[in-house]
C-alpha cells in the first residue's frame, strides 16, 4: 500500500493519495518497473517456447497489481554502525517539505539531506543522522527524504548544509560520511496520527528517536502488535488498533527500546510524550549550602555565641520514570 487515507469505516475502494515531496516521482520509477519486469517475463516465456523449452520452467510474471520494488532495492539497508563511507554530495531545497519520511516540515536548522533508494531502503534510514565531511568541513544532517536518482553513496544535501562543507559553486564536491550512533535527542518521542486514522486504520509517525528504527508495536488485547514501516515512514496497522488511547513500544537499530502510553487518535496533531528513547534527561543539581561565617563580637556589647543557621534540605533528583532502557539485544532485520 502507498501513502494514502482511509475512508470511516474502511471499504475495498480504498484509493491513495499523491503523496508530497519526491513520493511521485518514486512511485511512477516503481510502476515502470514493474511494467518492465513483466515485460521482461513475457519476452523469457516466448523464447523459452521458442526454443522447445516447456513454458512451465519460466519465470512467470508478476502477479496483477503488485509493485515490483515495494519492498525497496534488493540489498537495501540505511547507513548504521558508525563506519566511515566514501561518496560524493550535492544539493536541493525541499522549500520547507518534510521530505518522503513524512515530517510534516523541514528541520528548523535546515540542515538535511536525501539518500538514493539503496540506502534510503524503504523509510528505514528516515530520522537517523549523518555526519558528512567535504573540503571545508562537517555537517551533522538528518536523514528525510529519499533522491530516485541517486546511485549508493550519493547524498543530495540541504543548500545550508552543502554551504557548511563546500563552496556551492562547486556544486558536486567528494565527501565522506558515516552514521552517527545515539546522537543528543531534542526532546521526548512524538506521536503523529495520519489523517484519515480511526479504530479501523492505525498509521503512525514516530519523531525525535535519534537512531533509525527497526520496529514499532502497539499494545492491544494483553499482547504487543507489530505494525508494519511504510516506505512514506508511517508505521501501519491495515486492520486498526482499536479507538485508543494506544500504549506504543518503539525500539531503534541498536536495541534502546522506550513505552510511551497515553498516545490518543488525533489524526494530523503531533502529540509530545514524557518519553525519551535513551538518555533520559540528566537531573540538575542542588548547589551546596554555604555555612555562615560567625561574626565578631563588639566590646561595648556582651559576646554571644553565634547561632548557625540550619542548611537547606536538598532538593530530590528530577528523573523520568518512563523511561525503558533497551530490553533485548537487536535481531538481524530484513532489507525489505
Amino acid at each position: 500500500m502507498t501513502d494514502g487515507t482511509a475512508p470511516h469505516p474502511p471499504t475495498d475502494d480504498r484509493a491513495p493519495a499523491t503523496a508530497p515531496g519526491r513520493r511521485a516521482a518514486t512511485r511512477r520509477r516503481r510502476l515502470a518497473a514493474a511494467g518492465l519486469v513483466t515485460v521482461a517475463a513475457a519476452v523469457a516465456v516466448a523464447l523459452a517456447v521458442r526454443g522447445g523449452a516447456a513454458p512451465a520452467c519460466a519465470a512467470p510474471p508478476p502477479p496483477a497489481g503488485v509493485e515490483v520494488l515495494a519492498a525497496g532495492p534488493l540489498g537495501a539497508a540505511p547507513p548504521v554502525g558508525g563506519t566511515t563511507r566514501s561518496g560524493k554530495a550535492t544539493f536541493y531545497d525541499s522549500a520547507g517539505a518534510g521530505g518522503n519520511c513524512s515530517r510534516p516540515a523541514a528541520p528548523a536548522n535546515r540542515m538535511y539531506v536525501a539518500l538514493g533508494p539503496s540506502e534510503y531502503a524503504a523509510g528505514a534510514s528516515c530520522g537517523g543522522f549523518l555526519d558528512v565531511t567535504g573540503p571545508r568541513g562537517t555537517v551533522r544532517v538528518l536523514v528525510m527524504d529519499q533522491c530516485p536518482e541517486c546511485a549508493p553513496g550519493h547524498l543530495d544535501l540541504s543548500a545550508e548544509a552543502f554551504a557548511r562543507i563546500a563552496d556551492p559553486v562547486q556544486g558536486v564536491v567528494k565527501v565522506s560520511y558515516r552514521a552517527v550512533v545515539n546522537p543528543p535527542l531534542s526532546g521526548p518521542l512524538t506521536f503523529r496520527m495520519k489523517e484519515g486514522s480511526s479504530q479501523w486504520w492505525f498509521a503512525v509517525l514516530v519523531g525525535d528517536h535519534g537512531n533509525p528504527l527497526r520496529s514499532v508495536e502497539v499494545r492491544q488485547n494483553g499482547s504487543w502488535r507489530a505494525a508494519q514501516r511504510q516506505d512514506y515512514n508511517y508505521w501501519l496497522i491495515e486492520s486498526g488498533a482499536g479507538p485508543g488511547p494506544y500504549t506504543i513500544r518503539v525500539t531503534d537499530v541498536y536495541g534502546n527500546r522506550a513505552t510511551a502510553a497515553g498516545v490518543r487518535m488525533l489524526p494530523g496533531q503531533v502529540q509530545r510524550s514524557a518519553v525519551r528513547m535513551y538518555g533520559a534527561k540528566p537531573a540538575p543539581t542542588t548547589p551546596t549550602p554555604k555555612k555562615p561565617r560567625p561574626t565578631s563580637p563588639t566590646p561595648s556589647t556582651p559576646t554571644s555565641t553565634p547561632t548557625a543557621s540550619t542548611p537547606a534540605a536538598p532538593t530530590s533528583a528530577l528523573t523520568d520514570p518512563l523511561v525503558q532502557a533497551a530490553a533485548a539485544p537487536p535481531t538481524p532485520t530484513s532489507c525489505a
